[in-house]
């Protein structure tokens, strides 16, 4: 029996099952499921939408054009409005399900930026417990959680406002160990080397990790990170992983 980190499983419920046995405890570090795999073109927006709209669309936020990609998909939507919410809320509840029937009796939960917090909510198994916000007692470490990402052009449902994500932050004190969705604001665990750019990390989870020192920081968010692993002081900052990908879980010693 052990415990272990997983970050962006991205819908590889059967990867997941390989790697964490049923007695693990897990700790789970949001995106679960697959909207869209930018490097092999699938999940739930290709489902749905085609791929050739979905390719439409990853070009122009390439480009920052985020308006004309949202107009592509409006345009998309047009004239079937409910029949696309329709295969979006039943696209959803079957990822998430296949996620939580893989899950180990205890799994502590955050979610990321492509999640569903409605879904994620509603289908939430009894041995899945939501800990955003929280802090645990593990193995005598005391374990904090901030869930979420941060708002970005693309205004995804699981961004939440940074006053609320700071103020999550701030109700925790001091833990042994936090867990976060996205990184802390640093240039070097920000920078997506694939995409070629920054995506956004927490300013003020950067300050709390000086101002703390845990022990241990572990995130993920940022797929092929320009750096995974770093230090602030004594604290080891950590990205997890895109599990989708490395199909490996850390084991937390």
């Amino acid at each position: 029996m052990a415990t272990k980190v997983v970050s962006d499983l991205h819908g590889a419920a059967h990867a997941l099952a390989e790697e964490v046995r049923p007695e693990d405890t897990l700790l789970l570090l949001g995106d679960l499921i697959n909207v869209i795999d930018y490097t092999t073109k699938d999940g739930i927006l290709v489902e749905i939408f085609g791929l050739d709209a979905v390719n439409e669309v990853i070009g122009l936020r390439a480009q920052k054009r985020f308006e004309e990609a949202r107009s592509v998909m409006a345009l998309r939507r047009k004239g079937r409005e409910a029949e696309i919410a329709a295969k979006f809320k039943q696209a959803f509840h079957k990822a998430y399900r296949e996620v939580y029937e893989v899950l180990p009796h205890k799994t502590y939960l955050i979610l990321g930026n492509v999640d569903s917090p409605a879904v994620a909510t509603e289908l939430l198994p009894e041995n899945v417990e939501m800990v955003d916000g929280r802090v645990i007692e593990l193995g005598g470490m005391r374990i904090g959680f901030v869930g979420g990402g941060l708002p970005t052009p693309l205004n995804i449902q699981g961004e939440v406002p940074e006053e609320e994500y700071n103020a999550k932050l701030e109700s925790l004190g001091e833990v042994d160990i936090i867990c976060s969705h996205v990184p802390p604001d640093l240039p070097e665990l920000t920078y997506d080397v694939l995409a070629s750019r920054h995506e956004r990390g927490s300013a003020r989870l950067a300050e709390y990790i000086r101002d703390v020192q845990p022990k241990r920081a572990f995130f993920g968010h940022i797929h092929q990170p320009l750096c995974s692993s770093m230090h602030i002081g004594r604290t080891h900052l950590l990205n997890a992983g895109y599990f989708r990908h490395t199909r490996r879980a850390i084991t937390l010693a």
